[in-house]
């Protein structure tokens, strides 16, 4: 982890204790509340930060905060998660940043195993490369989503997000993304980034490979697919995007 992401966390953790912060979470919900999920993986890499993507985080919490959308934070462990791509000359970045009641949030994120699936009305899993390994075969996460869509909620992933998808079943076994139209990070991106050496599996073909039709932009341009109610984005590059379909989905409901 580099010694600005280092300095970053320390920062972080001087407004855990906040006053009348640290409960924010545990707050019930609004009909509309959004459970964002991020990676708790530290490292993908012995000199390269695992967790999740910063943008893919702020972009679609600006688009949230613009409707008037509540959130809550997860991560597999909960607490504080490892990110990368901070970068406050972002400005949905530094608007987060600077927003100290979002900062608890990540500061504060909730365990998977401590969410109440029923408060929300959709769930995001955020990308980055953590999710190929703290998404997959994870349980308590496969049951929250499993919730969610099962009381007619918006399930959405952005970029490597949607790993977290594939061991996903319904109550009659089928998958949830079997032949659904989706998107995600490319083999092509991945490859063009060197990051096909070190991540555990390829995201685009385990997904066509449990029965996802696939679909794609070229190479790291925004790409966003709705297909009922899932909702995935391509990249980075789409992630605004990818806020912007999930409230419009959220408004469709009331």
């Amino acid at each position: 982890m580099s010694k600005r992401i280092a300095a970053l966390f320390l920062a972080l953790t001087t407004i855990v204790a906040l006053p009348g912060l640290a409960s924010a979470q545990s707050r019930p919900s609004n009909p509309k509340k959004i459970l964002i999920v991020v990676s708790s993986l530290d490292k993908k890499a012995p000199n390269l930060v695992g967790g999740y993507w910063f943008p893919e985080l702020t972009h679609p919490v600006e688009v949230y905060d613009k409707a008037g959308i509540d959130f809550d934070i997860a991560s597999p462990k909960g607490g504080l998660a490892p990110f990368d791509g901070f970068d406050l000359k972002d400005q949905a970045t530094l608007d987060f940043w600077t927003n100290a009641g979002h900062r608890n949030k990540i500061a504060n994120s909730i365990r998977l195993s401590e969410v109440d699936p029923s408060k929300y009305a959709a769930i995001q899993l955020v990308g980055g490369h953590g999710p190929m390994w703290d998404f997959v075969n994870n349980p308590e996460l496969d049951a929250i989503i499993r919730s969610i869509h099962g009381r007619n909620g918006i399930i959405s992933a952005v970029c490597h997000g949607p790993a977290g998808l594939l061991n996903v079943t319904l109550p009659d076994g089928q998958r949830l993304i079997k032949g659904k139209k989706l998107t995600g990070f490319t083999a092509e991106e991945e490859a063009a980034r060197a990051y096909d050496k070190i991540v555990p599996f390829e995201l685009e073909g385990a997904l066509k490979a449990a029965g996802a039709v696939f679909e794609e932009a070229p190479i790291f341009q925004s790409r966003v697919v709705v297909d009922g109610r899932l909702i995935t984005g391509q990249n980075p590059a789409s992630a605004r995007e990818f806020g912007e379909a999930v409230v419009k989905a959220l408004e469709a409901r009331s």
